[in-house]
Parts: structure tokens; C-alpha cells; sequence
């Protein structure tokens, strides 16, 4: 059981990193967690005949999960040729990165991007999960299944665009007994600090005309960790990324988490900015959906 609310502390503080400020509970399931937390709810102390000595407050549960600073960023250098083959190029320097390597767990794979070299369009996310870590690419679970059919209603496929990460592993948290590391935790600045220039190497390759940053930990690494608070304040909104348009909106997973049409119609009309932008038509469907 205290793995399981280990689980779902972790997932509330990767949504809080993505910009999400709320999430919908049933009272079913409040009563449930209540319930579940009983057994391990300190019982309360009876008041003291006198004031109790101040105590040192207990490290924060971050500060026992929290990584090492990644190494100095590496300097990517690509060899002359065509997309392909520099792509191809820079695939073996991320799986031959040490520091990416020290960071897989056994079995798993570093992640690069995917998709057409030619798009147009780039979404950049934030790190692998554990569907993305088994197959070496990014949103292959349910937030990528929903990234599909968010593209499928720009008119295109998942093959006309390119999906990219901020990072290039996942980052790390506390395995169980069994080995297997539960929930996510958002990248610290250094590891996104790291892992940048391989995203900026993609972005050169493929030479998108514009990008689409997904959540928060995608918009703190294209714009700068201390760029802003709030998602809500660059969401939606036009920005600038080493002279290219960027366009920030929510994460997926957001949707996943509050499926109402009010949030697929916020993430959607970020999108009819990102086609208008691209010169695709747009018609009056594709305009009221969510509405």
C-alpha cells in the first residue's frame, strides 16, 4: 500500500511540473485514499503541559529522491551528409553517451526523436516513460496514443511530423523490492542541461518551421527553467526558439487526467494556431471541435 501512495504523490508532483493546478476526485475515490491512509495516519497527540522543543524538520521527500547534477552538456558534432545519415549519427552518440548509459536501468533503452526529417512541424515533450524506455522512442504510451489522435485532427499522421524530447532517458527514481521503478519524476536543470544539445542537433537536422512544446518541463527547456511560473502564462502564446516560432501548450497526459471538452478545447485551439502558422487549411469542423 505505501508503494501505491508513494505512486500517486510522484504522478501529482509530475503534473504540478506539467501546469496542472487541479485534478478531478471522485468522492468515491476521496473515500477510498481516506480509507487507504488510516492505517498509516499518525494518531494525534494529546496537548502538551508545555511547549514541546522546536524540532528540525524532516528533509522534504524530494531531497531523498533527488538526482546527482548530470555532467557538463556534450558537444555534439555531426558529420557532413544527408538527414538520414546525420541522424543516424547522432542516434550512436546518445546511446554511447556515459552519462545517458550510467542512467538506464538495465534492459532499457536511451529514447531519441521520430518521425518524418522533412516535417515541418516538431512537438517536443519532456522524458521517456516506462513504455518509451522499452522501446527506445518517444509517446508510445496512452499520452502518445492521445498525441496521435490530437495530430490525426491537424489532417495529418504521425508520419508527417517529428516528436522529440527534452530528455533522452528517464529520469530516475526509487526502484521497489521487485526492481521496477513506479511513477515519474520531472528532470532537474542540469539534466535537461545535458540532454539539450542533442535535442537542438534534431531541430537542426530535420529544420522544422516551427515547434510545439508540450507541458511545462518541454517549455522550461526550450525557454529557459526560470522563464516563467505558471504554465498558464506562455500557454498558447507565440515564443522564440534560436529564431524559430514556438508554440507552448499543455502536455497530453493533461487531457488524460481531466477529460472534459473544456481541456481537449484549451490543448485545441493552441493547435489551430500551430496550422495556421503551418499554411494547412482548417476547415469549419475542425474549428468548432470540442465546442
Amino acid at each position: 500500500m505505501r508503494l501505491a501512495l508513494n505512486a500517486i504523490t510522484d504522478e501529482l508532483r509530475r503534473l504540478k511540473a506539467s501546469g496542472v493546478d487541479s485534478v478531478v476526485v471522485s468522492e468515491e475515490g476521496l473515500a477510498a485514499l481516506r480509507a487507504a491512509i488510516g492505517p498509516f495516519a499518525a494518531p494525534r497527540p494529546a496537548a502538551p503541559a508545555e511547549p514541546a522543543p522546536a524540532r528540525t524538520p524532516a528533509p522534504r521527500a524530494e531531497s531523498r529522491v533527488a538526482a546527482a547534477p548530470a555532467p557538463p552538456p556534450p558537444v555534439v558534432s555531426l558529420p557532413a551528409g544527408d538527414k538520414r545519415t546525420r541522424w543516424e549519427a547522432l542516434l550512436k552518440l546518445v546511446a554511447d553517451d556515459p552519462v545517458c548509459r550510467a542512467k538506464l536501468r538495465p534492459g532499457k533503452k536511451a529514447v531519441l526523436g521520430v518521425g518524418n526529417l522533412d516535417a515541418s512541424i516538431m512537438f517536443v515533450g519532456e522524458a521517456p516513460g516506462a513504455e518509451e524506455e522499452v522501446q527506445g522512442e518517444p509517446f508510445v504510451g496512452p499520452a502518445g496514443q492521445l498525441l496521435n489522435k490530437m495530430i490525426t485532427g491537424m489532417a495529418l499522421s504521425r508520419s508527417d511530423v517529428y516528436i522529440g524530447n527534452i530528455m533522452n532517458w528517464r529520469p530516475d527514481l526509487p526502484a521497489g523490492a521487485d526492481g521496477v521503478q513506479t511513477g515519474n519524476r520531472p528532470p532537474t536543470e542540469s539534466e535537461m542541461a545535458h540532454c539539450l544539445p542533442y535535442l537542438r542537433a534534431q531541430i537542426d537536422i530535420v529544420d522544422p518551421g516551427l515547434l510545439v512544446a508540450l507541458g511545462a518541463t518541454a517549455a522550461k527547456g526550450l525557454l529557459g527553467p526560470k522563464a516563467f511560473g505558471a504554465l498558464g502564462e506562455v500557454r498558447g502564446k507565440w515564443h522564440d526558439f534560436s529564431g524559430r516560432p514556438l508554440m507552448v501548450t499543455y502536455h497530453p497526459s493533461y487531457i488524460l487526467r481531466n477529460p472534459t471538452n473544456r481541456t481537449k478545447r484549451l490543448i485545441w485551439e493552441d493547435l489551430l494556431k500551430v496550422m495556421e502558422r503551418a499554411n494547412l487549411p482548417v476547415t469549419d469542423k475542425q474549428r468548432g471541435f470540442f465546442l
